[in-house]
C-alpha cells in the first residue's frame, strides 16, 4: 500500500520561504502525477501545483505562480515544494498527492493517494 509523508512546514512571516518535501514509500510513484493540494480554516482543499512523470510538464494554481516551484527526484521517490515570497492567505494544511500518469490533478477526485499534511503558518 503506498504511502505519502510530508514534512517541512512550519511558522514563518510573510515575504519568507519555505521547502516542503513528500517521501513516498511501498508502491512505485515514479509514473504517477505528483503534486500539492492545500486547505486554509473553514475552506475545502484546492489544488496548488502538479508535476507529471519524468519530464511531462508542471502545473500551477494561478495564485502560487511565479511564486512556489516544484520538483521531484524519481530516483529517491520525493517531491518538493519550494515556497518563495510567502503569504498571509498561504497559510493552510498542504498535501502531497499522488494521481494517474494522465492527471494533471487540478481535482481531488483524481487523486489516488494523500499524504497526511503539513501544517504552513505565514504571519503578517
Amino acid at each position: 500500500q503506498g504511502q505519502l509523508v510530508e514534512s517541512g512546514g512550519g511558522l514563518v512571516q510573510a515575504g519568507a520561504s519555505l521547502r516542503l518535501s513528500c517521501a513516498a514509500s511501498g508502491h512505485t510513484f515514479s509514473s504517477y502525477t505528483m503534486g500539492w493540494f492545500r486547505q486554509a480554516p473553514g475552506k475545502e482543499r484546492e489544488f496548488v501545483v502538479a508535476i507529471r512523470r519524468r519530464g511531462g510538464g508542471t502545473y500551477y494554481a494561478d495564485s502560487v505562480k511565479g511564486r512556489f516551484a516544484i520538483s521531484r527526484d524519481n530516483a529517491k521517490d520525493t517531491v518538493s515544494l519550494q515556497m518563495n515570497s510567502l503569504k498571509f492567505e498561504d497559510t493552510a494544511v498542504y498535501f502531497c498527492a499522488a494521481g494517474p500518469p494522465w492527471s494533471i490533478l487540478n481535482s481531488s477526485r483524481e487523486v489516488d493517494y494523500w499524504g497526511q499534511g503539513t501544517q504552513v503558518t505565514v504571519s503578517s
